[in-house]
């Protein structure tokens, strides 16, 4: 459990493995933390009532990570708790779009 919960409900799902970040996270990890925390959602829909999840991990201090051990915190939601979006979405330029798929394919 989050010891600074954002709602009722707030978990973490830790590897065993220390790995400080999502660069760092060997895949098999990765995949048992996120097998995790769809358990962990599942049970925060089932038993605690939760409207739905936010799933968040911060990877390096641009990306607001403070703890530099890879971690997945599963928030639950409720319609009427207090948490908002941390930025307003609003359309891109569809030339800077098309440009980053572009350099993620490695075109």
């Amino acid at each position: 459990m989050d010891i600074s919960p954002a709602t009722a409900g707030h978990a973490l799902v830790i590897p065993r493995q220390h790995a400080e970040d999502l660069y760092e996270i060997s895949a098999g990890d990765l995949a048992a933390c996120m097998t995790a925390a769809q358990r962990t959602a599942l049970r925060a829909r089932d038993l605690l009532g939760a409207d739905g999840v936010n799933l968040l991990n911060s990877c390096k201090p641009a990306a607001w990570q403070t703890v530099f051990h890879f971690h997945i915190h599963v928030i639950p939601r409720y319609d009427d708790d207090p948490l908002q979006l941390p930025w307003i979405p609003a359309a891109g330029s569809a030339d800077q779009i098309a440009k980053s798929a572009r350099q993620l394919r490695g075109e």
